[in-house]
């Protein structure tokens, strides 16, 4: 699901139950399948999962699982709740989904990531030091913020413009810590 327009808003406390309530819906729906056994959680990661950040109104979700032999089950048991396995995208060890036609969730980005994996720990990691360090998150904020405003129709400029903060970020984060 590629975002066509880039819009930041400050944070809603309401985040935290949207990302409950996709959470519990493919959690229940696993279980029902039959699969429910094979994932170990669903993590909030992203901006939306951090308190007081600026943020595209997007839920991201990372499911993870635990047994890698599964993962073909799981990803039927999406399929079949109208998730669309996209592949890694790029991005070795996440599988990411698409989807169409839930009007009733929060628009949201779905992954699946192995226990143990480096994606899933970067993903905790940036998330966690955002949580702790309100200072980061201003400037973070600023950075999107701006970079929203300049490139309201650019995902790719967008995120261009972030990138130097993220990285200048990156330098105080030790992922697995």
């Amino acid at each position: 699901m590629r975002t066509e327009h880039v819009r930041v808003v400050s944070h809603d406390e309401d985040w935290h139950m949207e990302f409950d309530r996709i959470s519990a819906g493919i959690t229940d729906w696993l279980d029902g399948a039959g699969v429910g056994d094979a994932v170990v959680g669903i993590e909030h990661v992203g901006s939306t999962a951090v308190c007081g950040l600026w943020a595209k109104p997007i839920i991201d979700l990372d499911l993870v699982y635990a047994d890698s032999g599964r993962l073909a089950e799981v990803v039927s048991a999406l399929e079949a709740l109208g998730y669309e396995d996209e592949g890694e995208l790029g991005i070795a060890g996440r599988e990411a989904f698409s989807y169409s036609g839930k009007p009733e969730l929060m628009t949201h980005h779905l992954y699946a990531c192995p226990v143990g994996s480096s994606e899933l720990a970067r993903h905790r990691a940036f998330r966690d030091y955002l949580r702790t360090h309100p200072a980061a998150v201003r400037e973070y904020s600023e950075v999107k913020r701006e970079a929203a405003s300049r490139s309201p129709d650019d995902i790719d400029a967008y995120i261009e413009a972030k990138s130097p903060c993220i990285e200048r970020l990156w330098g105080f984060i030790r992922v697995g810590e």
